[in-house]
Parts: structure tokens; sequence; C-alpha cells
């Protein structure tokens, strides 16, 4: 059985999502659903994108949540309605031992995606950025412990 990380950014542009699905869509296609286990923070944009591309395959969603109040504090009202339906389609759920949501909770958070994934999807622009628990951490950490590392950015993504 092989494991599936998600990293990526949020703040998809408008038509980007389709995008990304059909990308993932594509890179799991020869996947056979009892060999595909997705590993998922749930953040809005990449992460939902992917977790529903799993459940669609057939596969497992592992829910990683990076903090105790993440569902509280970081999942705004246009997306909640999401979050807990991929939240309760889940077949496991882990929670980071942070009570709040910090950059240090989104580096656990990832350390853990990283650690229990083979292969790891970056929906990713390819910007780098410094911020602690970031895509473009995730990415670098990954690539560092040897990982499988698939950017996904098709041609017309774009950030929000």
């Amino acid at each position: 059985m092989t494991g599936y990380g998600i990293t990526g950014h949020i703040n998809l542009a408008a038509g980007t999502a389709p995008l990304v699905d059909r990308a993932l869509r594509d890179l799991l296609a020869g996947v056979a659903a009892d060999e595909l286990v997705g590993y998922s923070c749930l953040a809005a944009g990449a992460d939902a994108i992917f977790a529903r591309v799993v459940l669609d395959l057939g596969g497992r969603l592992v829910v990683l949540l990076p903090s105790a109040d993440y569902a509280e504090s970081r999942v705004g009202a246009a997306y909640r309605t999401t979050f807990d339906h991929l939240l309760a389609a889940a077949d496991d759920v882990r929670v980071m031992p942070y009570p709040r949501a910090s950059r240090d909770a989104y580096a656990a958070a990832n350390e853990n995606l990283i650690a229990a994934a083979d292969v790891l999807f970056a929906v990713w622009d390819g910007r780098p950025d410094d911020n602690r628990g970031s895509t473009a951490e995730a990415v670098t950490r990954a690539r560092a412990a040897g990982k499988q590392v698939h950017v996904v950015w098709p041609r017309g993504a774009a950030r929000a």
C-alpha cells in the first residue's frame, strides 16, 4: 500500500480547482482503490481537492489536524460544510498535540504527513517561502527525506 500526501496553496484562483482536480486524478489513475491511502491536513484549497479525489477513487483518507482548535479557529464559514463532510468521511483523524493553531502546529502536521506518505503531491506555484509549515518548506523537507515529490501546477493555475 502506498501513502500519498498533499501540501499546497489554500488561496487558489477561480478556475484552478478543476485543473488541480484533473491533474491529481491523472497522477492517481493507476492506483487501485484498496492500495490508495491519502494523507491531508484538510485545509481549504489543495488539501480539500486532494481529499475529495482520494474519496472519489475509493481510497482511504487519513486526516492530520494541526491543532485541537483547528476547525473552530481556522475553518471559515464558506468552507465549513465541506470540511465537516471530508472529516466525517475520513478513516482516521489524528490531531497534533497543539491546543491552538500556529506555525509550529502546521509544521508538526507537515512532518507527520511527510513521515506517513511515500509520495507527496505539492500544489505549488514554486515560489520560495520561509514560513514554518508552508508548502515550500514541506517540499524541501520531503525531498530531504528522500520522498518522491510531484509538483502539481497545471497550465492556467493561479493563486487568488
